[in-house]
């Protein structure tokens, strides 16, 4: 039997996806720089140490634009981006998305925290109280 289109859309659940290689080269930069910046700022950079068109980055920041990873305003002829979020944030909406992925939330959060070292495990605690 065929799904309506409605049904499908009410079953999509939005996940958080790790970056791509580029997609990270770009948001490493946008977080670190903490600055409106404009695609060819970001290309000039990137092609520092890496053969990439400048097209490639354009179509790679409008996609992290679409995908709500970053946001753009106008200034003149051209985009100005910053990031939506921090890259505290994005990270915590993958580990939140993580734990979303298991059955047992706990079993898997209990996961994580084994892993973490005595200090990280201290400024957890803190942060808890």
């Amino acid at each position: 039997m065929r799904r309506r289109r409605r049904d499908l859309d009410d079953t999509i659940v939005s996940v958080v996806r790790r970056l791509g290689e580029l997609e990270s080269a770009v948001m490493d930069r946008l977080w670190a720089w903490d600055r409106p910046t404009s695609v060819r700022a970001v290309f000039e950079d990137l092609h520092r140490n890496r053969s990439v068109a400048y097209t490639t980055v354009m179509t790679v920041m409008d996609n992290l634009h679409r995908k709500g990873v970053l946001s753009r305003e106008m200034s003149g002829r051209a985009y100005i981006y910053r990031p939506a979020r921090t890259r505290e944030e994005y990270v915590g909406d993958l580990l939140e998305n993580a734990l979303g992925e298991s059955s047992d939330r706990t079993a898997a959060l209990l996961g994580f925290v084994e892993r973490l070292s005595t200090d990280e495990m201290t400024k957890l605690r803190d942060a808890l109280e």
